[in-house]
């Protein structure tokens, strides 16, 4: 019996010709294993008013329709399978076309110059939802991994004020919004938020991102500070 060719299926790119009984080669799988994180998170976004997804879930949609966003990561005290990954800083880019629940995000990782090849490796894992436990939902939200680099990654924490500095390709700034006492900042408490249950509300100062043909700039739009305390199931 001939088989039956779809014209030009030649030409189509090979994630298209791939037989859908088959495995998705770019699928990642949780494998659990034992890791934690503490320190802070740090992110500006293309919000106008404060992020809708911290009290909604992500199932708000951003405000303007998208997500165009930096994070910073701050890992004041962890490890990975007993690699010491305190002191180490971890950036990211992120595009998500929706609703932040809905999945399709775009990411691209940038890992402290610093960390060994054990702690490198690590992190990918650990951001890649592949380690299980706090961010092992990103195996199912994150849909391409567009970049994963050894930078100098810098974050600045000063007082009210936050910064993540990447080369060229982020540098941001963010301050905490004053609440009704100047010495308490607005915030939420107590949220069911992935991140954390306390999300501090900020703002952004100069804010932008070159890389991987994105330029973009979160000045005065929304920011967040999260303390976080994430893990990885116990083995």
């Amino acid at each position: 019996m001939a088989v039956k060719r779809v014209p030009g299926s030649d030409k189509l790119p090979v994630s298209q010709r791939i037989d859908q009984r088959m495995e998705n080669p770019k699928r990642r799988k949780m494998s659990p294993t034992e890791w934690a994180i503490k320190g802070e998170l740090i992110l500006n976004c293309s919000c106008e008013a404060f992020c809708p997804c911290v009290v909604s879930l992500g199932k708000h949609p951003p405000t303007e329709g998208d997500c165009k966003a930096w994070m910073g990561i701050a890992i004041d005290e962890g490890h990975f399978e007993g690699e010491d990954l305190s002191g180490l800083n971890v950036g990211l880019m992120v595009y998500i076309p929706g609703r932040m629940a809905e999945g399709g995000w775009q990411v691209a990782a940038y890992v402290d110059e610093r960390a060994s090849g054990k702690a490198y490796n690590g992190l990918l894992r650990i951001f890649s939802g592949q380690a299980g436990g706090t961010t092992g939902l990103f195996t199912m939200l994150v849909s391409d991994i567009v970049g994963a680099e050894r930078e100098k990654v810098e974050i600045v924490r000063d007082g009210k004020r936050r910064g993540l500095f990447i080369g060229r390709k982020i540098q941001g700034e963010i301050e905490m919004i004053d609440g009704g006492n100047p010495d308490h900042p607005v915030m939420i408490t107590n949220s069911k938020y992935w991140m954390g249950p306390d999300i501090i509300a900020a703002k952004g100062l100069k804010s932008k991102v070159r890389d991987f043909g994105k330029v973009w700039d979160f000045s005065g739009k929304s920011a967040e500070i999260c303390p976080i305390d994430w893990k990885g199931p116990k083995p």
